[in-house]
């Protein structure tokens, strides 16, 4: 696994297939702040609160600057089916091989029902128009989520 992240380093390159066909870099982004969230499983009833909570208050995010893409390991084909289900407005990045979620430290051991498996970790990283992670939310709680992502991202 990565070495952990921690607030105030450079944020880890990426490029990302999106499921509206284009594809994200990171380095794209300067000049604009990033939300990149991270999230299980497309369709799942936690995943599907959190993209809907970033989608209804995708205004304001963008009004403060601030591009929302949410990853996760399933394919732009299922991302896109996910997005039109729920009317979601985030974009959704596909993270099939796992090379982000690996450089971002949120590929972790996890335990259901005394199993053990790997899997994504509900993870936020917010990231400054220079590419720095400003905040790190780990172990994300989906309720009132998006609120606090929003007056994080206000306050930069």
């Amino acid at each position: 696994m990565a070495k952990a992240l921690a607030e105030g380093s450079k944020a880890p390159a990426f490029t990302l297939p999106l499921d509206n066909g284009s594809t994200l870099k990171l380095k794209d982004l300067e000049g604009q702040k990033l939300v990149l969230y991270f999230y299980p499983k497309d369709d799942t009833s936690g995943c599907t609160k959190e993209a809907i909570a970033f989608s209804e208050d995708i205004a304001k995010f963008k009004r403060a600057n601030a591009r929302i893409v949410g990853v996760s390991r399933d394919t732009v084909a299922k991302h896109q089916k996910f997005k039109e289900k729920h009317g979601l407005k985030v974009d959704l990045g596909a993270d099939e091989t796992g090379a982000v979620t690996e450089k971002y430290g949120v590929w972790v051991e996890k335990s259901m029902y005394g199993r053990k498996f790997m899997g994504i970790e509900r993870a936020t990283f917010l990231i400054d128009e220079k590419g720095v992670i400003r905040k790190i939310w780990r172990k994300v709680k989906v309720a009132g989520h998006a609120d606090e992502v929003l007056a994080a991202v206000k306050a930069l």
